[in-house]
């Protein structure tokens, strides 16, 4: 997922806006749209605005100890604390996470190590084509 070669972009085709260096020591809260890519340590919750295409990367150096909530969240460093992954949630090979991990869909190589639960959440109403089920078949019976 993140090699020391990669240039820090997303496979969703977000491009990355903002870079948390690998020397970089954030203390506070960050809300984020867009993609950001952390190489270095955020100490505080990381969140993404409401209603924006937005993914968080956490390098294989970085580091986050705070609540996480995005729709897609890429993790092959630390996380210490839990992750709300509206869409998705990718664990790479050395991603290790304490806290619970809320996804729609996880995609989690081998040795990533999760201290804590997966919890699987529901998509919203409508997204599902068995919630559209009742609709479809009173359409057609008429």
């Amino acid at each position: 997922m993140f090699k020391k070669h990669d240039k820090p972009s997303s496979r969703d085709g977000q491009a990355v806006d903002t870079l948390i260096g690998a020397q970089v020591t954030f203390r506070g809260d960050i809300e984020f749209s867009g993609g950001l890519y952390v190489e270095g340590r955020i100490i505080g919750s990381v969140t993404a605005t409401a209603g924006t295409r937005a993914v968080l990367m956490l390098a294989e150096s970085g580091v986050i100890e705070g609540e996480v909530h995005a729709p897609v969240v890429m993790i092959d460093g630390r996380l210490e604390g839990d992750v709300h992954a509206t869409e998705r949630v990718e664990l790479a090979a050395k991603a290790r996470v304490q806290g619970n991990v809320h996804y729609r869909v996880v995609e989690m190589h081998a040795d990533a190590q999760v201290t804590g639960r997966l919890v699987h959440v529901e998509s919203p109403a409508g997204d599902n084509i068995l919630d559209a089920m009742p609709a479809l078949v009173a359409a057609n019976a008429a």
